[in-house]
């Protein structure tokens, strides 16, 4: 569970978590991309948040097709560039983070099989990649 948690929202040794490196990211910043053909910050928080659900329902065995938003692994953003459009995709990265964290701790001992630990370690390890990109992007934007 630590591992899980430093690398969204408690202090690591590696430097910044998911959540810190979205921290004071304005919509605008979130919405601006290197290139054209690359993903923006505001993609990348709500890819990451796919993939925390992604990884609770292989954990619980829930069925697909529950996510907050329609489609799957990456979604197109800003549908609305909009300081309210950006927190509600935030607030829905802090919601499957939760979710995700609760359904670790629900695991029976039993369901707690190599498969389900090197998919929590994934879901790990997926947010510190994301947040150095964040990082990256962030140096690279325009000033607001």
């Amino acid at each position: 569970m630590n591992l899980l948690d430093e690398a969204y929202e408690k202090q690591a040794w590696h430097g910044p978590n998911l959540r810190s490196s979205l921290r004071g990211v304005s919509a605008k910043t979130a919405a601006w991309r290197p290139t054209a053909a690359r993903h923006n910050i505001w993609e990348l928080a709500v890819h990451a948040a796919y993939w925390k659900y992604t990884v609770r329902r292989r954990i619980t065995g829930d069925k697909r097709g529950s996510f907050a938003l329609e489609g799957s692994d990456w979604f197109l953003r800003p549908q609305a560039e909009s300081e309210e459009a950006w927190k509600a995709d935030l607030a829905l990265l802090a919601t499957e983070h939760r979710l995700l964290r609760e359904a670790v701790l629900k695991l029976p001992p039993l369901a707690f099989t190599e498969k389900a630990a090197r998919n929590i370690q994934g879901a790990a390890m997926h947010d510190v990649y994301h947040a150095g990109q964040i990082t990256l992007i962030k140096r690279l934007a325009p000033a607001d």
